[in-house]
């Protein structure tokens, strides 16, 4: 249920997925689930949050020219069957990257059962700060990837059934 989560820039151009997908795959390392996003989005959600709190660590400019600059930039959120053997790679070809743990867990493809999970996290009082998953066919199942705030919580709520 507790999975490794890694993050990564990667630069904003055609071919750049590609070549992150091959040096996986070449090594052995499947994919089982990834999302990309603009990482100026990213970006500013973290301005956001520092403002929301009042913790400024850089001056208006400076958040200006790096919200400029992240827009080369993509963030990549992927889980893969061998964490150690793909942070290895990623450290030996020099990757920005980062990991963390998060709740991955398998469905039914079928209506309704998103709604199940996400209820529970909703009554033990557990934010979600993102969510991504796989869709297969009808009837097959589905990886769900979850980041609450409160981990612990939230794989103990799910061990229970």
């Amino acid at each position: 249920m507790i999975r490794t989560e890694i993050s990564l820039f990667l630069k904003n151009v055609p071919g750049e997925l590609a070549k992150l997908a091959e040096l996986m795959g070449k090594s052995g390392v499947n994919i089982d689930a990834i999302t990309i996003q603009d990482a100026s989005s990213y970006v500013q959600n973290l301005f956001e949050a520092r403002g929301k709190s009042l913790k400024r660590i850089a001056s208006s400019a400076s958040y200006s020219s790096i919200r400029r600059d992240s827009a080369e930039f993509a963030l990549i959120r992927m889980l893969v069957d061998k964490t150690d053997e793909a942070v290895a790679l990623l450290k030996e070809k020099d990757y920005l990257f980062d990991t963390k743990e998060l709740i991955a867990i398998e469905l039914d493809n079928t209506p309704g059962k998103l709604f199940e999970v996400t209820k529970k996290f909703g009554e033990e009082g557990i934010n979600i700060n993102y969510v991504y998953g796989s869709v297969s066919s009808s009837g097959g199942k589905c990886l769900f990837v979850f980041s609450p705030e409160d981990i612990e919580l939230a794989s103990k709520i799910f061990m229970k059934g």
